[in-house]
């Protein structure tokens, strides 16, 4: 980690001598952003008890059209050691959490992996979610399968093009590819109790972009084509312009209702089954979480 090529990014920040990574974390530590019971995931993640969501500050795809932005750039959050995650952990599932949700994870994933192990030695016994952008090297994802059991992720871009602009990540196809193919081979099918609640498996996510339907439809065919019934597909229509998108005026909207209808007739029509989809007004502020819950 003193040089840190823990993701696709490889930017060699020197983390001992206090460099600051792609992903926006300087030096050592964690900083984590919120830490609570979280109702919006999945029905199977959040359930009615909720999801035990852990929120670490610091990101490194920086999507311009970020809707937590708060964390991702801004780096809002509290510094903590890994004897304190691990008690969060534990106190998360004392709340009643259906798992922990470890949310933007994988800079700090050496850390992490220490607090998780600890908390599993101390009594923690709900699964443990992996909740990330898709973005990650299939060898990070291949050496965290002794503390993973469930794998939330997204799949954002087929095109590099598209990468490239809102993302400035070109190589996002290819990486997001070869990372949900080491999801499945490490999760396996999914899994579930009685209750309906995931213990085992993989979900992938779509967030659709306005007037990016064409190519939602060809991300969601990839993922049918490839994986089956063996993952959940999430396509989600929350997107919510709430950075500055001057410069990106063709996604400066929320998604309009028939670009979402036409996305999610598609994948029924293809064969898709194993998913879900978003109803109501998800697309508005309220939908996301405050970034300064105590804990």
């Amino acid at each position: 980690m003193s040089k840190c090529n823990i993701c696709p990014r490889r930017c060699n920040a020197d983390r001992d001598k206090n460099e600051k990574g792609v992903c926006g974390v300087a030096g050592k530590g964690i900083y984590v952003a919120r830490a609570a019971l979280h109702m919006w995931e999945e029905p199977c993640i959040s359930g009615n008890k909720g999801s035990g969501t852990i929120f670490f500050s610091g990101c490194n795809l920086r999507c311009v059209y970020c809707q937590n932005y708060e964390i991702s750039r801004g780096m809002a959050g509290k510094r903590i050691n890994v004897e304190e995650l691990s008690r969060l952990c534990l106190m998360l599932q004392k709340k009643g959490a259906h798992n922990i949700n470890l949310v933007t994870p994988s800079h700090y994933i050496r850390e992490i992996r220490e607090a998780v192990l600890t908390a599993k030695k101390d009594g923690l016994t709900i699964p443990v979610v992996y909740n990330s952008s898709g973005y990650e090297l299939a060898e990070l994802i291949e050496n965290i399968c002794d503390f993973v059991d469930i794998f939330l992720v997204d799949f954002k871009y087929m095109k590099e093009e598209t990468a490239l602009r809102y993302s400035k990540a070109e190589d996002y196809p290819k990486i997001a590819k070869k990372a949900v193919a080491a999801m499945v081979r490490q999760a396996g099918k999914c899994r579930f109790d009685e209750n309906g609640i995931m213990k085992k498996g993989v979900i992938v996510r779509h967030l659709l972009l306005p007037k990016h339907v064409t190519e939602g439809k060809e991300i969601i065919k990839y993922l049918y084509d490839t994986y089956g019934d063996d993952v959940f597909i999430s396509i989600m229509n929350q997107y919510t312009p709430v950075s500055n998108l001057k410069d990106y005026p063709e996604i400066n909207r929320k998604v309009t209702k028939r670009e979402y209808e036409r996305l999610v007739d598609y994948a029924a029509a293809i064969g898709v089954e194993n998913g879900f989809i978003q109803e109501g007004d998800t697309a508005k502020e309220s939908f996301i979480p405050s970034f300064y819950e105590a804990f």
